[in-house]
């Protein structure tokens, strides 16, 4: 079966080429040029990743992705984009993204990070826990994608909870800075460790509630996840 790619870019030119390029390696591709027809087209064509540009007519992509993340939170979002700020780079991975490529961009880049993307959501399917983990006051629901507080719940993207369930698995456990790296991208160039950090600010972010959560960051080795007892 063909790995459906729901690519969604409004420049006639790059998207006819990415389209092209991509069906001709074997991708079911369905392009969409206007941000306002995106979530019909994710309900009909069921895509496996989507690859997402931020300036488009209508609705802009980070909207776009925080809508996906609603309706599918586990479904990867590759943003596409001519942006580079980090400002840009965070703001996209707030909004649920799972990664990020600047134009200009080889179509050998792309194909690559797609593949990849696939095969971290492959992977991380295999080993989610059979339950829900109790962490502090909350309740992460591994089978819906949800960290869920006492006053609200979160939407994770399948980045996040492969992070988080990473920073807790073992018991007031150091993880590796590097050895995180490996496992989540891959390889621990810079460009990763920066979005590394973005994600880690936001998980930090999204245990505020419980002051007996602490996500504490060890310079120049890793990350410890602390639930106090009361």
């Amino acid at each position: 079966m063909k790995t459906r790619v729901l690519y969604i870019e409004d420049e006639p030119f790059l998207g006819r080429i990415v389209s092209e390029t991509l069906q001709q390696q074997g991708f079911d591709l369905r392009l969409v040029a206007d941000g306002a027809l995106v979530m019909k087209t994710l309900r009909s064509f069921h895509p496996d990743i989507c690859v997402l540009d931020i300036m488009l007519p209508n609705v802009d992509g980070y909207t776009l992705c925080r809508e996906i993340r609603a309706q599918n939170p586990g479904l990867p979002v590759i943003f596409l984009t001519a942006r580079s700020e980090t400002s840009d780079l965070v703001k996209g991975f707030e909004a649920g993204g799972t990664d990020y490529i600047k134009k200009p961009f080889s179509m050998e880049e792309l194909i690559v990070r797609i593949n990849n993307q696939l095969q971290l959501l492959s992977s991380l399917k295999k080993t989610l826990p059979d339950k829900d983990l109790l962490l502090g006051r909350y309740r992460l629901s591994v089978s819906r994608y949800e960290l869920i507080s006492p006053t609200t719940t979160h939407k994770l993207s399948a980045r996040e909870m492969e992070i988080l369930l990473l920073l807790t698995s073992g018991s007031n456990r150091v993880v590796e800075r590097r050895d995180l790296l490996l496992q989540v991208w891959g390889d621990d160039s810079f460009f990763n460790s920066r979005t590394l950090d973005v994600y880690v600010r936001k998980l930090r972010s999204l245990f505020a509630e419980d002051p007996n959560i602490e996500l504490v960051t060890l310079k120049g080795k890793g990350y410890l996840f602390l639930v106090k007892s009361t």
